[in-house]
């Protein structure tokens, strides 16, 4: 048996307006969650990978939070934010120190303060040691320890970024599954059949299928035998119905999906057949991708599709012109309520699994790649020719190569997807994702390599 964790999902919470999404800019180091000194800016939840040192999470920024309002904006918002509480393993409180404490802070820490998750307290807008005693004011709130910040100028930061590594740090793996089994996160949309599919590939109700989006609530891991091997399927949380809010709430489907693929070594991306591909489907198949996962590509429901002899190519044309990054991933049409082709599943699993875990000897690799430089070398790097010196394997699942080169920088993109290809093509990695890696000869190297070149291939360094 061996262990394995999710990525922990981590909530920033507070009223419009106290910096929730400049504090998401600076742990995420990005521009991606908009910045205005507009209360209520931020209206649906925005989400990003972060990674520090070496440890990483998923950071939620939240809309505005009126704990009592009747407008219908923050009301929507309101709803946004309590099902990122729900969802979220830590939550980041987040107060204004220009303003002090609020009635409205009092209703959400004493929101917080009723869910068992882990709440640290950020007093923002707090530029230097001078002006932490205006954070004081939030002890009447009942804290024990508050942590006075700027998300501007970066002051206390430090003090709270190590807390959260800590406590990070400090969580235990969460499940025990085989060690050798293969496993295969299936990721979607809420409703379109997730544990529906899983159960037909089980043989029984061991996970609870509804028609009724949002019926999953947390990943669920599944050991699945079949012909003496082992499976471990994950099946990823949907988002339950709070209001009629859907497309909005359905956004944190994304998150599960993330935690699943990371857990996974291929990923069954389920499409609705009567919908093709979504934002939201592009999402997560991205991620799949940017994570080197090995992708199957199923569209579920396809009894419900009027056919023609033609639909087949339409809908495949379709999938390939919306995710054009997944060209070498298999698609096949299911339906797993009525088990229309559901078990060739298990085939091109195993298939795209061998390819996944494929490993090339060096001696293999030099041989082909003798072969290719002298049909199609590389480009020049002002007056000299680039050269390739040496391939190799460094990793499987996915298969890694590193190419060792005089001048990389100078390898044009289009040369760089001419060798993806060949070797694709070679070595018949047909449906798994290769990942190619161009590194600058040194001397050193050069002859490392050149030593273990010569031992493969029984020649002898020339010098």
């Amino acid at each position: 048996m061996s262990k394995t964790k999710a990525k922990k999902v981590i909530a920033l919470v507070g009223r419009p307006n106290v910096g929730k999404s400049t504090i998401f800019n600076m742990l995420t180091r990005s521009r991606k969650a908009l910045v205005e000194d507009t209360p209520g800016l931020t209206r649906d939840r925005n989400y990003s990978e972060v990674k520090i040192r070496d440890k990483s999470f998923i950071l939620v920024d939240t809309g505005g939070f009126e704990p009592t309002t009747e407008d219908v904006m923050l009301s929507q918002m309101r709803t946004q934010t309590m099902v990122a509480i729900e969802e979220a393993d830590i939550l980041l409180f987040v107060g204004d120190g220009k303003t002090g404490a609020t009635p409205s802070d009092n209703d959400i820490v004493r929101l917080l303060q009723t869910t068992d998750k882990r709440v640290f307290y950020l007093i923002n807008k707090i530029d230097s040691e001078k002006q932490e005693n205006q954070s004081v004011d939030f002890y009447s709130l009942g804290l024990e320890k508050i942590y006075p910040i700027s998300a501007i100028t970066g002051f206390g930061m430090d003090d709270i970024v190590d807390d959260l590594i800590n406590e990070i740090s400090n969580e235990e793996p969460i499940e025990l599954i085989p060690a050798d089994a293969i496993k295969v996160a299936v990721v979607g949309r809420p409703n379109v059949g997730k544990s529906t599919l899983i159960n037909l590939l089980l043989g029984e109700e061991r996970l609870v299928a509804n028609p009724e989006p949002g019926t999953t609530r947390d990943s669920i891991d599944t050991v699945v035998r079949r012909e003496g091997k082992e499976y471990v399927f994950i099946d990823t949380a949907g988002v339950r119905r709070r209001s009629r809010i859907v497309d909005r709430l359905e956004k944190y489907s994304v998150i599960k999906a993330f935690q699943s693929i990371d857990r996974s070594d291929i990923a069954i991306i389920l499409l609705d057949s009567e919908e093709i591909v979504t934002e939201q489907d592009a999402r997560i198949a991205g991620y799949a991708y940017e994570k080197n996962r090995g992708v199957i590509i199923a569209l579920n429901k396809w009894d419900l599709v009027e056919k023609d002899s033609n639909t087949i190519n339409k809908y495949v044309e379709k999938v390939r012109d919306s995710l054009k990054y997944l060209s070498f991933a298999p698609i096949v049409t299911i339906s797993a309520l009525k088990g229309t082709r559901a078990v060739k599943l298990f085939d091109l699993i195993e298939d795209l699994y061998a390819r996944f875990t494929k490993r090339i000897s060096t001696s293999e690799l030099n041989k082909f790649l003798e072969t290719t430089l002298s049909i199609h070398p590389p480009g020049m790097h002002r007056n000299k020719r680039v050269k390739i010196y040496y391939l190799t394997q460094i990793r499987t699942g996915p298969p890694m190569f590193m190419f060792f080169v005089n001048f990389p920088e100078s390898l044009h993109f289009s040369y760089r997807r001419f060798l993806e290809n060949q070797i694709r093509e070679k070595f018949d990695f047909g449906s798994s994702p290769i990942k190619l890696i161009f590194r600058k000869r040194t001397g050193r190297l050069t002859e490392k390599f050149a030593d273990l070149h010569s031992k493969s291939t029984g020649k002898h360094k020339s010098r």
